[in-house]
């Protein structure tokens, strides 16, 4: 589900990329993990793209005490399922052209698209974006989602930690929150009926003796 959430970003981003002209390097998006450096296929992440990298996964604590059942009012029954994760991820996003110039062109292209969109809904990308690249196995593939862009301002310490965190080699970046993806595996734990009358009459039973 977060290869599916991100890759929904990144066509979105890469309709964006194609105001300016053709989606190919150095004019295009990607994910890719920055860790593991520049070299292309498999050797690292390839040169002259924009690329996005989760380098931080959270969890939203604000939400983690709802409640573990979902209520059918059709068929009065309560089912019982552990709740969802919520999570918030930290998405760095880093250009990287070895023409500096072009680093910061795609850069700024990138951070204007986040700028005009930073909600990801349904209902607000467009169909095929959804479906390009997708992963194949549909428990891998997001149903409904609410993703949210906020834009992250590390400090100067964060940003070394980081960039040492990742191998050392700085390329022009900026950082994004992305909240809230829920992650859930919909495996039922129990089922019930629902409570639909109350019996208030009560009846006191006699002394004995009498």
């Amino acid at each position: 589900m977060i290869s599916h959430a991100l890759t929904i970003v990144v066509n979105e981003l890469n309709k964006h990329l194609a105001v300016y002209g053709p989606v190919a390097p150095p004019n295009e998006a990607k994910l890719g993990n920055l860790a593991e450096g520049l070299g292309g296929q498999n050797g690292g992440v390839p040169r002259d793209r924009l690329i996005l990298s989760v380098v931080n996964i959270r969890e939203e604590k604000a939400l983690k005490n709802i409640p573990n059942y979902v209520r059918n009012d059709t068929r009065l029954t309560v089912t019982y399922e552990n709740p969802p994760v919520f999570l918030n991820f930290q998405v760095l996003m880093a250009a990287t052209h070895s023409d500096y110039v072009n680093a910061l062109l795609i850069l700024s292209r990138g951070i204007r698209f986040f700028q005009a969109q930073n909600v990801f809904t349904p209902d607000s990308v467009a169909p095929e974006s959804i479906t390009q690249n997708a992963p194949t196995n549909p428990l891998d593939q997001l149903e409904g989602f609410k993703l949210i862009f906020d834009l992250y301002s590390p400090m100067m310490e964060e940003v070394s930690y980081l960039w040492g965190t990742l191998g050392g080699k700085q390329f022009p970046f900026v950082l994004y929150t992305l909240r809230m993806l829920d992650l859930k595996f919909r495996a039922v734990q129990s089922e019930s009926g629902l409570i639909t009358e109350i019996d208030s009459t009560f009846f006191t039973k006699p002394p004995v003796g009498q």
